[in-house]
């Protein structure tokens, strides 16, 4: 795997692919929302052009003890989609814990190809993509995440519920304010053909514009 070869001033990508397993799609813990075969084929688009653009694609692979109910090593629905596996990517990694950082070597690999950018598709939007992003950004890079290349499932536990579409637009609109810029994936392709980075809000800026405009009048991400 070399490193990109991107004007100097671009943002130097990679393509971080999370959990595009099979327990999402035929397993117990079925994505909802957006439609999966949706977001699977935006992976899909996002993984073709990084690799036109020879942008390093880093795929993460969810890995728990073989007794476990999901995503039991060596199950079926541990193995990564055939949609991956049908097309190219550089390097495969192992992880245990959310956050695509913890316990691998995920920021060592990127260090050395002199990664500034990490543009994130995958599952969950709101447990591994989150997690990732957040210390993604807390290690100084940028972080782009494909919101139609991404999904969540409903939850209901002691504190409440919410549906997959909740936690999905919640989850975007917080990234967007802060840690990442959220983006469609036909804006993520523009802003790779133009080699320029992708903007993002900040926390004031939301606030404000959350405060000062009638719910009506209210992008939705």
């Amino acid at each position: 795997m070399s490193a990109p070869a991107l004007n100097p001033s671009a943002p130097r990508r990679a393509l971080i692919v999370i959990d595009v397993q099979n327990e999402y799609f035929s397993g117990q813990m079925r994505i909802s929302y957006p439609d999966p075969q949706s977001s699977l084929q935006q992976i899909g688009r996002a993984m073709d052009a990084a690799h036109h653009a020879g942008i390093p694609v880093l795929i993460i692979q969810h890995s728990a003890p073989e007794t476990s109910p999901v995503f039991a090593r060596g199950s079926a629905t541990w193995a990564l989609h055939d949609e991956l596996m049908q097309r190219p990517f550089d390097v495969l990694i192992e992880k245990a814990k959310a956050s695509a950082f913890s316990g691998t070597t995920l920021d060592a690999q990127l260090q050395a190809l002199q990664i500034d950018t990490l543009s994130i598709v995958g599952y969950m939007t709101h447990n591994c993509n989150a997690s990732t992003v957040f210390e993604a950004a807390h290690r100084g890079y940028q972080v782009e995440i494909l919101s139609d290349a991404s999904g969540s499932l409903p939850y209901r536990n002691a504190a409440g519920a919410a549906s997959a579409e909740e936690i999905h637009r919640v989850f975007q609109v917080v990234f967007h304010s802060n840690f990442a810029s959220s983006c469609t994936t036909d804006q993520w392709l523009a802003a790779l053909e133009q080699q320029v980075p992708l903007s993002r809000s900040n926390v004031y800026t939301s606030h404000q514009d959350a405060i000062s405009k009638p719910p009506a009048s209210r992008e939705q991400p």
